[in-house]
């Protein structure tokens, strides 16, 4: 496959781009502590009616705007939903980048505690809790491991959508799998890993009347499976004309299900498996996603047989799953950037230096990538919305009608349902978590870390933004104005 024709080499090669884009540190980072932490089973239920009702959906609208027009997400939504509203490509592009500039932090906290577990430094009596605060506390090393985080992806991305993205998670998501299946089988091995089991797969017909365990569920959805990132739409535009956008979607969806709940079986009966104790253990189910993998893994792991290989094993699948979904963000700058004007390598150079200095700031400071995290993560939801109302606009049953053309399944009015329920499902979750962020500060109102006024302020400034950059974003944009988009249109959709 010539790199100038800009496709996917094969279906399975789009697939394991997909997958390394959904298989990220999500799965093994917090996917695990969530399902626990909100009754187990009852979690897994809601989590799989979430990933149906939102995540497919999506990734099938994602798909066919970028397999359609062949751009980014500024030129995607300018041909969908009209000049106009390319402002929502651009805010949704600029939440992949936000949320872009801290995740390269949290690959390279991965990378720094791969090294540690290979080199022996997570050492049966260290104070990993003290180990932690001072890596955190020493920019040298935050910014170090920072930036060859940023620069991996940078190189790879540099390299092409076949020669790097694409033989890059050939390796990357073969690799994850392998190594959280050995984690697994060894951490059942022990006495005690049972005990982890039961915690996650617990019956628990309460858990399902909880509405903690269904707003958790539709967060969890909508940050695990990466839809309404914009990052599908990216790869879509290397689709070849016979991948199929219906199976691929409940395909990317459910592996993405299934690697989380596969690390949730390692993780979890390797927190009971390890701890000297049920109540070491349970302790650990109740810290915070940092606590559990960074300093409790960490402190377990070098006092039993063999923890410091699979201790190390373990931070290396964390390494090269928070890398694959790394590599999805800064290809989807790369092309917004490529769609501008700019050839390949120099959108892929721009792309690696704008992600190295605007991480910069998570990687001094926790306490603004903790921010960050929150704004940009709930932020998602908004950029869901969006791309519900694209499909509205255009028509749910036309763009229903554009997915059946590209899928030998049929996908049936359940898809318009889906997306009906959208509005309903985001001021919900939306709602909960603004009123979560008002009883985590005591004045809400004031410009605090995580207060629902410091969320607010740049949710609106980005939108100021983006609208007042819409039509010069509008019109650099090199492709042409496709407007069969807009004339195709059933009862439900506005003409242009």
């Amino acid at each position: 496959m010539s790199e100038n024709k800009t496709e996917f080499s094969s279906r399975i090669g789009f697939l394991l781009v997909s997958l390394g884009m959904a298989f990220g540190a999500g799965n093994i980072w917090r996917f695990p502590r969530v399902c626990a932490a909100n009754d187990g089973g009852a979690f897994l239920v809601a989590f799989l009616v979430a990933t149906i009702v939102w995540a497919v959906p999506l990734l099938m609208i994602e798909m066919i705007m970028g397999k359609r027009t062949k751009l980014g997400t500024n030129g995607a939504f300018r041909n969908f939903a009209g000049k106009k509203n390319t402002w929502m490509g651009i805010w949704i592009g600029f939440c992949s980048m936000a949320i872009m500039f801290y995740y390269s932090v949290v690959t390279g906290w991965a990378i720094k505690y791969f090294t540690l577990g290979a080199s022996g430094g997570l050492k049966a009596g260290v104070d990993t809790k003290l180990l932690w605060e001072n890596f955190l506390a020493t920019p040298s090393q935050t910014i170090l491991f920072h930036v060859i985080a940023a620069g991996i992806a940078g190189w790879i991305i540099y390299k092409g959508v076949t020669k790097g993205l694409e033989v890059a998670n050939k390796i990357i998501v073969p690799s994850i799998v392998i190594l959280l299946l050995v984690v697994m089988v060894w951490s059942l091995s022990k006495p005690a890993a049972w005990q982890g089991m039961e915690y996650l797969f617990r019956p628990s017909l309460a858990g399902l009347l909880k509405p903690d365990t269904w707003l958790f569920a539709f967060t969890q959805a909508a940050w695990s499976v990466g839809a309404g990132w914009g990052l599908m739409l990216t790869y879509a535009n290397y689709m070849g004309d016979d991948h199929d956008i219906g199976a691929n979607s409940f395909v990317i969806a459910f592996a993405d299900a299934g690697s989380s709940l596969l690390a949730a079986m390692a993780v979890l009966p390797l927190i009971f498996a390890i701890s000297p104790s049920v109540d070491a253990a349970n302790a650990a189910m109740a810290s915070n996603n940092t606590g559990l993998t960074f300093i409790y893994l960490a402190a377990f792991f070098p006092t039993i047989p063999g923890g410091n290989l699979f201790g190390a094993l373990f931070f290396f699948a964390l390494a090269i799953s928070a890398l694959a979904s790394l590599l999805s963000m800064v290809e989807l700058t790369c092309k917004n950037f490529e769609d501008v004007g700019f050839t390949r390598k120099k959108a892929a150079i721009v792309s690696t230096i704008i992600l190295i200095l605007f991480g910069i700031p998570s990687a001094l400071s926790y306490d603004f990538f903790d921010s960050q995290d929150l704004v940009w993560g709930v932020g998602l939801l908004i950029s869901g919305i969006m791309f519900a109302y694209v499909a509205w606009r255009a028509g749910l049953d036309n763009i229903r009608d554009m997915i059946n053309e590209d899928s030998w399944i049929h996908v049936g009015k359940w898809f318009n349902y889906c997306v009906m329920l959208f509005p309903v499902i985001f001021i919900t979750v939306f709602g909960w978590w603004l009123w979560q962020g008002a009883s985590w500060s005591s004045n809400w109102w004031a410009f605090e870390w995580y207060s629902p006024i410091t969320m607010i302020t740049q949710w609106v400034g980005l939108g100021i933004i983006t609208l007042l950059l819409n039509n010069w974003i509008a019109n650099k944009i090199k492709a042409p104005y496709q407007e069969e988009f807009l004339k195709k249109r059933h009862k439900g959709g506005k003409t242009e």
